[in-house]
């Protein structure tokens, strides 16, 4: 069995060596310009087409959890992926975590108004603030899947009304979910912070605008921790400028990396992460794609094959 490799800047040496570790009966190489030697899976980042196109594979594993990154390369060369060829995510592999992490620190300093004592603390200023009511400090998650359903488990234990809202009906414990554009609206109602793990597809893309904005309670907060592609920045700029927004945390962007002259760096309301809340770790996504490709070779369908129509 072959494995071929393929990230445009991290070193491969760690990568081949670890999956040969899992599948020491598996030929795992880094592909280069040239190497059209047979394969039957294929490992990648922003993979060229060269690499992939003709290839009879068994199955692609792209290695991040996001793929609107690949799949926007099949909408640019159709040719390049065959349509029955399975791409697979990485559904979690650590990322989960990662993602707790960072909206429980973001949701907390917000609702314990850390940010603004930060502000006060700069112009040395002692002033108690009020508290806030956890019973309406509601938390929305746009996104079930994976990780959204990890980051709202994570914050059942503050005690937050918890609410979600996604393409189809789910259901979840201690969660008030909504579905489908017709409920979006319900959803933001009454909502104090938005979290945002929805997939790229063409019905997220520049989701978060003005009205969606508009509708939530004035002083809300934002949170990004999906893809830029779902928010129309100016849009989250003059809501935070009106104070429609109280603050917002993002960790993605339209344009990465961001702008040096972008107004958000300068943003008093605004933290700003480089695309960092949830990384890649080598040692799980390799233990998944391993076990994954045994799967397969079982006749068996492992957990993250993406719907190339829905975009996740």
């Amino acid at each position: 069995m072959e494995i071929i490799w393929y990230h445009p800047s991290i070193n491969p040496q760690s990568w081949i060596d670890g999956m040969r570790q899992r599948l020491p009966h598996v030929t795992v190489r880094h592909w280069q310009p040239g190497d059209n030697a047979p394969a039957d899976y294929a490992i990648v980042r922003s993979p060229p087409t060269e690499m992939l196109a003709g290839r009879s594979l068994e199955a692609v594993f792209a290695m991040g959890a996001g793929v609107d990154e690949i799949l926007g390369q099949l909408r640019a060369h159709p040719d390049m992926l065959s349509d029955d060829i399975p791409l697979f995510r990485l559904e979690d592999t650590g990322m989960a975590l990662q993602m707790q992490e960072y909206a429980n620190w973001c949701v907390l300093g917000w609702f314990r108004r850390f940010a603004e004592y930060r502000q006060l603390q700069e112009k040395a200023q002692w002033l108690p603030l009020d508290d806030r009511e956890r019973e309406h400090f509601t938390i929305g998650v746009l996104g079930a899947g994976v990780l959204g359903r990890s980051v709202l488990e994570s914050l059942r234990q503050w005690g937050f009304p918890l609410r979600c809202w996604s393409r189809t009906p789910k259901t979840i414990d201690g969660v008030q979910a909504f579905h489908g554009r017709e409920q979006l609206d319900a959803f933001l109602d009454g909502t104090q912070v938005v979290i945002d793990l929805l997939p790229t597809t063409p019905e997220t893309t520049n989701l978060i605008d003005e009205r969606l904005l508009s509708l939530l309670p004035r002083g809300a907060f934002f949170l990004n921790l999906a893809r830029g592609a779902h928010v129309v920045e100016a849009d989250l700029l003059a809501a935070l400028n009106s104070g429609q927004l109280a603050g917002a945390a993002l960790d993605v962007f339209q344009t990465e990396p961001l702008p040096t002259d972008h107004p958000l760096w300068s943003h008093p309301d605004v933290t700003i992460t480089p695309h960092t809340a949830a990384m890649t770790l080598p040692a799980e996504s390799m233990d998944y794609m391993a076990g994954a490709i045994l799967a397969l070779e079982q006749g068996q369908m492992p957990n993250g094959l993406v719907d190339r129509q829905r975009g996740y």
